[in-house]
C-alpha cells in the first residue's frame, strides 16, 4: 500500500534546509547544509476574517496579535534536529 506523504504545514514548519554545491577546490571547510526561515506571512495571501487572537499580554510577548503569524527564534543547534 502506498503512503501519501502530506506537505508540511508552512505555519508550523518554517525552517528549510539548503545543500549548497561543495567544490573540491574550496580553500575553507565547507558548510554542508545551510538553514533559513520562511516567515508564515509569505503563505498568507490575505487576512481571513475571524482569525483567533492572543490575549494582550501574550500578543506583546509574541510580537503579533495573531498566533498564525508567530515565528519563534531558535538557535542553530535546535534547528538541525528538526
Amino acid at each position: 500500500m502506498n503512503k501519501v506523504k502530506s506537505a508540511p504545514n508552512p505555519f508550523k514548519h518554517q525552517y528549510r534546509v539548503w545543500f549548497p554545491y561543495i567544490s573540491p577546490y574550496d580553500p575553507c571547510p565547507p558548510m554542508k547544509a545551510k538553514y533559513y526561515v520562511v516567515p508564515p506571512n509569505q503563505y498568507l495571501g490575505f487576512q481571513p476574517p475571524n482569525l483567533p487572537q492572543y490575549p494582550l499580554e501574550a500578543a506583546l510577548y509574541h510580537g503579533t496579535l495573531w498566533p498564525i503569524l508567530y515565528s519563534p527564534y531558535h538557535k542553530r543547534s535546535d534547528i538541525k534536529g528538526e
